[in-house]
């Protein structure tokens, strides 16, 4: 099933941003104040944002990548859209090279030594291991 990061403005005009597989339902706790605590008080929120993932965990490094934005750089992003697909790009990027690093962490190292012929001293001098 399909996570949605959204960007919500609140009343006081501060955005929130969150994650949900039904975002009308999520601005309706929101607004029932049955969501976040940072929007209680503030509703009602009106959806500004909305980008579809592909799981819950990319939907999770999405939403701290806009987390960690400024303000200008959240009000640039709600003025073009297509500024996101870039922010969605570096977050694909990180993942694919956290899942490779945790893929190579759990593997332990393989050294493979050239062949050794014992009975040649010098030839057990030219061998070299591969990285």
């Amino acid at each position: 099933m399909r996570w949605y990061v959204y960007v919500a403005r609140c009343r006081d005009d501060t955005l929130y941003c969150g994650i949900a597989r039904d975002v009308a339902a999520r601005i309706a706790a929101h607004d029932a104040g049955n969501g976040a605590r940072y929007t209680r008080g503030r509703g009602p929120l009106s959806v500004v944002l909305v980008r579809g993932c592909r799981d819950h965990a990319g939907a999770l490094r999405l939403e701290h990548a806009i987390k960690q934005l400024t303000r200008a750089a959240k009000q640039a992003l709600l003025a073009d859209p297509a500024l996101l697909e870039a922010i969605v790009r570096r977050v694909q990027r990180a993942a694919r090279r956290d899942r490779a690093g945790t893929a190579a962490a759990a593997a332990p190292a393989k050294r493979e030594i050239d062949h050794v012929d014992r009975a040649r001293p010098e030839a057990a001098a030219r061998a070299t291991i591969a990285p």
